[in-house]
């Protein structure tokens, strides 16, 4: 007969539940004090701050406003021009090396275990270029978040890189291009972030991705493979869970998605139309989806089983 393998043995621990402020304001600034008790009220746990203007954002106002509402607070950087770790002039390089040390101090002040994101290139970058070309890229990418990576070593932050779709990037698409950067890059905090809508695209097996990155996966975001409310398309969320079960994950799984009507962010992510009735659908809908999925119950019926 089939028994219950180890893991199956006591209640799986829940992961904590975030929503991304890119799906409630850009740029999120100090102003947004009505996000918090918003997101806590839907049921999340987490709120996923977005910087993109540092100069807009204090972690003054986001520690007052995470007492005051009881989330947690996680940081993920945002990525324009301006901010491109892997360009070819080592002073543009740096500009996106002292952005991504400003998102680690802040992390540090708010309690974010990491600060997240497609930190080895600018957005929206998509070369043609020859192999030679590209292997310069990624080492210029990993010196600089190499230096980023010891910054936040000694503040205890970790760094978690997102491997981002072939309309994004042109660097680093998938999991197993992410993970060569990280043996160039060397640091043991530094990991990955897999995000459901890039890996719909990008990976012959999204299951077999997450087993491959194991325990180098640092963080989670999800959304739907139109990048709408999670459950609500294609994306193979049973694979998906299964894969996060086997590898015992346990960090934040954060619902991202981005407002249509922000027209920078927009284009940059080919968003055209609504990919939901609403944002606030969107995100109380995709609660209800994760928090269903990652049920004691649902999360023991996708745990391997050891046959007897």
């Amino acid at each position: 007969m089939a028994v219950l393998g180890p893991q199956m043995e006591s209640s799986p621990r829940r992961n904590a539940l975030g929503l991304s402020t890119f799906v409630l304001a850009s740029p999120f600034t100090d102003s947004d004090a009505s996000a918090f008790e918003y997101v806590r009220a839907l049921g999340y746990d987490v709120i996923e701050v977005c910087v993109e203007d540092p100069a807009l954002l204090s972690a003054a106002f986001l520690q007052e406003q995470a007492a005051a509402s009881g989330l947690t607070i996680g940081i993920c950087g945002a990525f324009g021009p301006d901010r491109d770790l892997s360009h070819e002039d080592e002073f543009r390089r740096h500009w996106g090396i002292d952005y991504v040390k400003h998102c680690v101090d802040l992390a540090e002040a708010v309690g974010s275990p990491h600060v997240a994101g497609p930190m080895y290139s600018a957005t929206g970058k998509t070369r043609m270029l020859t192999p030679l070309q590209r292997s310069d890229q990624r080492q210029w990418a990993a010196e600089s978040i190499r230096e980023v990576a010891d910054y936040a070593g000694e503040r205890g932050v970790t760094l978690a890189i997102e491997p981002l779709n072939r309309f994004e990037t042109d660097l680093v698409n998938t999991t197993e291009q992410a993970l060569e950067l990280l043996s160039l890059i060397g640091r043991d905090n530094v990991g990955l972030l897999i995000d459901t809508f890039h890996m719909n695209i990008e990976e012959k097996s999204i299951g077999d991705a997450i087993r491959l990155a194991d325990d180098r996966v640092f963080h989670v975001q999800v959304s739907e493979n139109d990048r709408g409310t999670p459950g609500t398309g294609h994306v193979p969320w049973d694979e998906f869970f299964a894969a996060l079960a086997a590898i015992d994950y346990r960090g934040q799984i954060v619902v991202e998605s981005f407002l249509p009507t922000v027209v920078e962010i927009a284009r940059a992510v080919s968003l055209w139309r609504p990919v939901a009735p609403s944002m606030e659908v969107l995100a109380e809908e995709g609660l209800n989806f994760l928090q269903q999925r990652l049920s004691p119950q649902v999360v023991r019926s996708v745990l391997p089983t050891v046959a007897t």
